[in-house]
């Protein structure tokens, strides 16, 4: 991979990791609820499924992907059934304000990391676009485990800012709401969103 195709690269993959879908929307959730630190294990959690998926495409296996669609079909709706539950548990349960997002200890930092592992994973066009993707950027039939290591680098370094990036401008809106009112809405809000990006997993073929 040239410098050149290194940098487009990259600006695609940022590009992609910040448009509209169910992991974006997963960390505007959490960011306006918990803080953009909180984000964080959550972004690298859909990362690394996202580097799994962009690996898997590098060394062509679309034929799998292909012929284990009922499987990719079963994960896809165990993750949208769970960010539905998510949804509704942010719906009612009372929110904390006062919590700067900054105390997440291991266990929630696992949790955090599972959730944005499955919520990237239950969706397997991931993979199909890589697929499509990649050519533009690389000879894949020149591809060695260098390039495939650099641009793994390359996707955990572009992800990653893209999503925290979106975290920090959310967790920043966080200050507009100070009464009762507005953390009843902000809770049902958040909770919306999580449960919207369940249920754009759902209806997905």
């Amino acid at each position: 991979m040239t410098l050149e195709s290194a940098l487009s690269f990259f600006i695609a993959v940022f590009i992609f990791g910040i448009t509209p879908g169910p992991g974006v929307f997963a960390i505007l959730a959490r960011a306006l609820v918990n803080g953009s630190a909180a984000c964080f294990m959550l972004a690298l959690g859909m990362t690394i499924s996202d580097i799994l998926y962009l690996v898997a495409a590098c060394y062509g296996l679309a034929v799998i992907a292909t012929n284990w669609s009922e499987l990719f079909t079963v994960i896809r709706i165990v993750g949208a059934c769970y960010l539905l539950y998510l949804g509704w548990k942010m719906w009612h349960a009372p929110l904390d304000l006062t919590q700067t997002g900054q105390e997440v200890n291991s266990s929630s930092g696992f949790m955090g990391f599972s959730q944005g592992f499955l919520i990237s994973a239950s969706n397997p066009k991931v993979i199909l676009f890589y697929i499509a993707f990649l050519p533009t950027f690389m000879d894949l039939t020149a591809l060695d485990n260098i390039d495939i290591a650099l641009a793994a680098l390359l996707t955990l370094i572009s992800l990653m800012s893209g999503l925290m990036l979106i975290a920090l401008f959310a967790s920043r809106a966080r200050r507009w709401f100070k009464s009762e009112r507005a953390v009843k809405r902000l809770n049902r809000g958040a909770g919306s969103i999580m449960a919207g990006a369940g249920l754009f997993l759902i209806t997905r073929h």
